[in-house]
């Protein structure tokens, strides 16, 4: 998993609440365990037409959030039914990060074990950043993890509270395997151990 230091980058609005996992990335592309790929199908229902071309109306279509890293979110974003290809989705096309007032809690953890940010704000700080995600190619959020704070187009700035536990994996890169890697030397060392006290086993 790639670390998460700090992150400058355009914030696409999408204030729609309840954006569940299927708007997210749809069944129909669920067939693959593959954590790339994915980027294509993202939001599909609401970025292409019938006949495949892209929506001119959907946010991530248009010229200055096409390569949007953030996204500012309605209220309980990521609901739904539980599936990890929804921030693998949302990785694969390049966001690193989502911020709303309030996320479904198996979608938010699936965020942290995948590398993509999920901050919480309050719904006063939420209408600010929608106010700043609105300026377009100009709309430049900087995300510091280390210092918890979001800084807007204008350098005013935010801060955000986080698990301390999840921010030392994020800024060290480490998933459920990583964390695992951590610990090899004692692993093998109890490995060792083993196998002089009961060789039989």
């Amino acid at each position: 998993m790639d670390k998460f230091t700090t992150l400058t980058g355009v914030a696409a609005p999408m204030p729609t609440v309840n954006i569940d996992t299927d708007m997210i990335i749809p069944k129909q592309y669920l067939k693959t365990i593959k954590r790339t790929g994915l980027g294509k199908g993202l939001f599909s229902e609401m970025r292409y037409r019938e006949d495949g071309s892209d929506n001119p109306d959907f946010v991530l279509n248009k010229p200055a959030y096409r390569n949007a890293k953030v996204i500012i979110a309605g209220d309980n974003f990521g609901c739904g039914s539980s599936r990890e290809h929804a921030p693998w989705a949302l990785l694969d096309f390049g966001i690193r990060c989502v911020i709303s007032t309030s996320f479904a809690d198996i979608f938010y953890n699936n965020c942290f074990k995948n590398g993509v940010l999920p901050i919480t704000v309050t719904p006063e700080q939420l209408a600010a950043l929608f106010d700043d995600a609105e300026r377009g190619a100009n709309a430049t959020l900087t995300i510091d993890l280390e210092k918890q704070t979001i800084t807007g187009p204008d350098g005013g700035s935010i801060g955000f509270e986080i698990d301390p536990f999840r921010k030392h994996c994020m800024l060290n890169g480490l998933d459920d395997i990583g964390l695992t890697k951590v610990k090899a030397e004692k692993i093998d060392a109890y490995e060792g151990k083993l196998a002089e006290e009961r060789p039989w086993v």
